[in-house]
């Protein structure tokens, strides 16, 4: 029987077991839906999409050299996926399950019309499947890490097929090119193309290049000037890699690996969050954050207009948020001292950053990005305590931050360390480089008062 493959996040080749299942069945037509309808206000962002067209082009050359083909269908999902069966003569479609709230309810919608098989293949272990002893979902993520790691390690990955079995006749395809997905008028994202491959094949070149270094992760990933992290979750959000392929190349390393390890865990957690909570990436976990006394009006939008640029006067803050509008992406410590800063200095709602970061990373990712921001905001149901209040002058120097900051802010480019750091307080601010937009002080004794009115 000709069977359907339904691909989202999981745009991949091997260890795909969506496909595997679906060759069983006889030949294969795999096909990519863009779907904005059912995803309603959380439609992909700008970066991700530049990410996926480039994915799918890459998908496409690996399909035909396998012996098959791409089928790019625009709408939504049921209704596409309902008329391509009938098209191709079968009522079967084989697909990795997702967790999103907005494609739990396209997976439902599409079995009442189809014989839809899910398998499992995004995540370390499928959501819901890590219980307590009681049969209870994990809320915190310590406990949580500890039970996953008793299943671990996770099956060795499977090879990509040489052949894929092809249908007699082929349907139609939209050309990708039709989509409109890459910018143009003005092109934001030159800088793209420097920093990223897309596609299987550009996955499995970051985890070479990364698994030598593994080792010393724990160190060095906290270090905004080196390249301390993998470069991997792009390629994990979009499915271009498993994390069973992750796994298996990196553990065994020695030094610090655990901690990496934890990272892919962290991200199997956040799927946990959302399947128990859906609603995560728009709703405060801890009900008294309903009534935090956020800052709103004119004064608070030229603030967030000034962060999402670059321009707070805090030079960390200021080279993260340049390095995500010129690459699509912002090294992990950072993006902790850039949240942090806006929730607590800025005293702006969580929901605008998260909002920023869901157009502009090309890792944008539903539940990391939730668990993430309602972490660092001490909103959510395992975080952070809002009055930790982070700070961003002694974190740029602890974690030697004045190369990341040359790079990424020109303005300072000969300000010499360590008055790269702050340097409105050195007296070396130069000409073009705003002043900080509060001082640290100030913002400290405002967040904390305005956290004691919620109790």
């Amino acid at each position: 029987m000709t069977g359907i493959l339904w691909l989202r996040r999981d745009l991949r080749l091997a260890d795909q077991t969506a496909l595997a299942a679906a060759m069983a069945d006889g030949p294969v037509v795999p096909v990519y839906i863009l779907d904005d309808e059912t995803p309603k206000h959380r439609r992909m962002g700008g970066a991700s999409r530049w990410w996926l067209h480039h994915s799918l082009a890459s998908l496409a050359r690996d399909l035909e050299a396998a012996g098959s083909r791409l089928i790019l269908r625009r709408g939504r999902c049921e209704d596409v996926l309902a008329a391509l069966a009938v098209e191709m003569g079968t009522t079967r479609v084989h697909a990795l399950r997702h967790y999103e709230p907005w494609w739990r309810n396209a997976e439902r919608a599409v079995a009442k019309r189809l014989n839809l098989v899910l398998h499992d293949g995004n995540y370390l272990a499928p959501a819901g499947s890590v219980t307590t002893g009681t049969g209870g979902q994990y809320k915190i993520f310590t406990p949580f890490w500890r039970a996953l790691q008793a299943k671990m390690p996770p099956a060795r990955p499977a090879a990509a097929p040489a052949q894929i079995p092809a249908p007699a006749v082929w349907p139609d395809s939209d050309p990708l090119t039709d989509w409109g997905l890459l910018p143009n008028r003005p092109n934001w994202a030159a800088g793209f193309d420097a920093a990223w491959t897309p596609g299987e094949h550009g996955a499995q070149a970051r985890l070479s290049a990364f698994v030598a270094a593994a080792a010393g992760y724990g160190e060095a990933r906290n270090l905004p000037g080196v390249v301390g992290t993998s470069g991997l979750s792009p390629h994990l959000h979009f499915g271009e890699i498993s994390p069973a392929t992750i796994w298996h190349a990196v553990a065994g390393r020695g030094g610090s690996v655990a901690t990496f390890l934890s990272e892919l865990g962290w991200r199997d957690y956040s799927q946990n969050v959302i399947l128990q909570f859906p609603e995560y990436g728009a709703a405060n976990a801890r009900a008294p954050f309903d009534q935090f006394p956020w800052r709103t009006g004119d004064a608070a939008a030229a603030d967030l207009k000034a962060w999402q640029a670059g321009r707070t006067g805090y030079p960390i803050v200021d080279a993260g948020m340049r390095q995500l509008w010129a690459t699509g992406w912002m090294h992990n410590r950072v993006r902790m001292i850039a949240a942090s800063f806006l929730v607590k200095h800025l005293l702006i709602d969580w929901r605008r950053g998260e909002e920023w970061f869901w157009d502009t990373l090309v890792d944008a990712d539903y539940g990391s990005n939730a668990v993430n921001w309602q972490w660092t905001a001490g909103t959510g149901i395992d975080s952070n305590m809002f009055v930790r209040i982070m700070a961003p002058l002694s974190q740029s120097e602890k974690f030697d931050a004045a190369d990341y900051i040359r790079q990424w802010v020109p303005e300072l480019r000969d300000v010499p360390a360590p008055a790269i750091h702050d340097p409105d307080l050195m007296g070396q601010r130069p000409r073009g480089y705003p002043s900080k937009l509060i001082e640290h002080r100030d913002a400290r004794a405002r967040a904390l008062e305005a956290v004691r009115q919620i109790g």
